[in-house]
């Protein structure tokens, strides 16, 4: 059974950084799309970024290119989400999500294994 346990969220303020994980168990050569979404209060979940095990794709959101870098650590089967450049509109609760097959997407409904979720507070 596949688990994802994200990790590394906080408070920080404007224009700081963070850096989340997401530790797989329990099957993860099996897994080949790796994603970060993320659900503010009151708001759909959204697609932050995409990644494939070997990292060579990448896919983020128009709102978080370029301040967001998301990576892969395959000995220690550990996704990463680096966030630098922090801004209150990223205060969300982050999710770390995991497919079989090497779709990419953004589509949350493409995604069969999710974390519990990590908070991310932004302060201003």
């Amino acid at each position: 059974q596949v688990q994802l346990v994200e990790s590394g969220g906080g408070l920080v303020q404007t224009g700081g950084s963070l850096r989340l994980s997401c530790a797989t168990s329990g099957g993860t050569f099996s897994l080949n799309t790796m994603g970060w979404f993320r659900q503010a209060p009151g708001k759909e979940r959204e697609f932050v970024a995409v990644i494939n095990w070997r990292g060579t794709n990448t896919n983020y959101a128009n709102s978080v290119k370029g301040r967001f870098t998301i990576s892969t650590d395959n000995a220690k089967n550990t996704v990463y989400l680096q966030m630098n450049s922090l801004k209150p509109e990223d205060t969300a609760v982050y999710y770390c999500a995991a497919d079989r097959y090497s779709t990419y997407s953004s589509r949350k409904e493409m995604y069969s294994y999710w974390g519990q979720g990590t908070q991310v507070i932004v302060s201003s």
